[in-house]
């Protein structure tokens, strides 16, 4: 192939040189915001795991681009005044997410936990529609938040193994969540052995109470009741106590959903159900306890009135739960 002649082939290198030139320009333009978003960022996280933003940091740093991170924003009301108590629970969960996160080993600048409260971010509040707190979105590295993006918090709590879940759904980083050490647990457990320890050295000639069935009745009875009523999903789940809807400020107890719940609702099933097996057991003595027969008929009564009462109550909530479902103990 022949040569091009010196002159001819300046001028193409030229030519080539500027149609490249600003695309070239604006890529590197591009490479040094985002690196000096990513410095910035970076920088916060290291002094604080949970980055608070205002309207300004939200749309330089999360909405516009370019950004190769990915942002989990926690939309909240923390201030007295706002009387949201569910967004200080999640607050302290979210703490402790961002807190493992922050200090783990496989710590990096793929993701960061940030934060909006209402009163130091309204604006962007009314940019995304947004009505309740709190809220949880992850606004991905590349577009914008889809469907999953949003965190379902009264499906599955805010306990932060949740979200620590739903994170790794949504941006495939896998966080090991790190609570502080808790010493009230052991420290009960210590509390109830001495008391047992020294019923006994108290009582070491007469140990007729260990064997005393009502006692371990009670005891049985009080667990049972405890599990029925959902205390180990609480515990596993981390729901929030109520819901208080932030436009007509009604408080609901009771979930609507029948696959979650509040802690309050588990309170109400556990009186409903005690309740009934209070009724149950008065039945039960009137049957054949030795008293007379007035006291019996009263025992009676009051134990199917307990049982009528409570259980069309736990009907009540079931149906709440459950629409449609056709059945009642009573009209309620």
């Amino acid at each position: 192939m022949a040569a091009l002649p010196v002159p001819l082939l300046a001028l193409v290198l030229l030519l080539l040189a500027g149609c490249g030139g600003p695309g070239a320009a604006g890529q590197r333009r591009k490479e040094m915001v985002l690196s000096e978003k990513v410095n910035q960022l970076m920088e916060w996280a290291s002094k604080r795991s949970v980055i608070r933003m205002n309207g300004d940091k939200f749309r330089r740093l999360v909405k516009a681009p370019p950004r190769n991170y990915s942002v989990i924003v926690m939309f909240t009301a923390l201030q007295p005044h706002r009387q949201c108590v569910v967004c200080k629970q999640a607050d302290e969960e979210y703490q402790i997410l961002a807190n493992s996160w922050r200090y783990s080993s496989a710590f990096t600048n793929k993701i960061f936990f940030a934060m909006v409260d209402f009163d130091e971010g309204s604006d962007v509040f009314q940019m995304l529609n947004m009505n309740s707190a709190p809220t949880f979105i992850n606004f991905p590295a590349k577009g914008k938040p889809k469907r999953g993006d949003t965190y379902e918090l009264q499906v599955r709590g805010f306990a932060a193994e949740q979200l620590a879940r739903w994170v790794a759904d949504r941006t495939d980083v896998h966080i090991r969540v790190i609570r502080p050490p808790n010493y009230a647990g052991p420290l009960m457990l210590g509390l109830l052995l001495a008391v047992i320890g020294g019923l006994v050295y108290l009582r070491g000639s007469n140990l007729d109470f260990l064997y005393n069935k009502t006692g371990w009745a009670f005891a049985a009875l009080c667990f049972v009741l405890a599990m029925t009523s959902g205390q180990m999903w609480n515990h596993i789940r981390g729901p929030p106590y109520a819901h208080k809807n932030p436009h007509t400020g009604q408080v609901n107890y009771i979930h609507g959903s029948s696959q979650a719940q509040f802690v309050a609702e588990t309170h109400i099933v556990l009186l409903f159900n005690g309740g009934v097996t209070l009724g149950m057991v008065l039945l039960h003595e009137a049957a054949t306890s030795d008293m007379d027969v007035g006291k019996r008929k009263i025992m009676c009564i009051a134990g199917i009135g307990l049982v009528v009462l409570f259980f069309s109550w736990l009907l009540s909530v079931f149906r709440s739960k459950y629409h449609g479902y056709p059945y009642r103990y009573v009209s309620l």
